[in-house]
């Protein structure tokens, strides 16, 4: 059989009332025992019985660890009134974010596929649109870029062309260079002893080319 839950008020009877607090108060300062040696945490417990006696335990000295609450309390109240309505609204948001960071996540979450268990068909709906319109955004700017890198290749090609045909125009406007034949390049600078028959080849080249006639 499994056990009652006990409901909490007050016991009528003065006997089973006594028995429930002893056995209550055992096991409470067992329990502190266990956090102050756990978590190195330093306790003090008082306990006052209905007859008033007093049950006590500390971890360290209960008037310490007395002392030490009453030296918190001075700080405490030594603290700006404003400095501490500063502190309570701090602490306001950063609760609020906080809230706000986790509904983010968990819709982040839900926008992945993850953590759907939990949505009805509304909710299944509503993130399939938002899924919806996220794609087609998505789509819509990749076109733009690729539009956009098509015009900036098409504005490359006319420049280019352009210079091309620049080109064309200047080439085609330069004077005609006359070519070197075999035998002028053939021929080396003439010296002392053959200079008038250079100077005799020279000027039938200048004739028959239309140049002045080399002095």
């Amino acid at each position: 059989m499994t056990r009652q839950k006990i409901q909490i008020k007050k016991i009528d009877n003065t006997a089973a009332r006594q028995v429930t607090f002893s056995k209550r108060r055992r096991g409470l300062f067992k329990k502190a025992h266990e956090l102050s040696t756990l978590c190195d945490a330093e306790i003090a417990l008082l306990v006052f019985s209905n007859a008033g006696k007093l049950f006590e335990y500390s971890s360290t000295s209960t008037r310490q660890v007395i002392e030490r609450r009453n030296l918190q309390s001075e700080r405490i109240d030594r603290l700006d009134p404003i400095s501490t309505l500063e502190l309570q609204l701090q602490s306001s948001t950063c609760a609020m974010l906080g809230k706000e960071i986790a509904e983010k996540t968990k819709e982040l979450r839900q926008l992945r596929g993850e953590e759907l268990q939990g949505l009805d068909l509304e909710e299944l709906k509503h993130l399939e649109k938002l899924l919806e319109g996220g794609l087609n955004r998505v789509t819509q700017t990749k076109d733009e870029l690729f539009f956009k890198e098509i015009s900036i290749l098409k504005r490359k090609e006319v420049e280019l062309m352009e210079e091309n045909q620049q080109l064309k125009e200047k080439m085609g406007n330069s004077p005609h260079v006359v070519q070197p034949t075999v035998a002028q390049q053939g021929l080396g600078q003439p010296s002392e002893c053959n200079g008038h028959a250079w100077r005799s080849y020279s000027s039938d080249i200048s004739l028959r080319l239309g140049l002045p006639y080399p002095n």
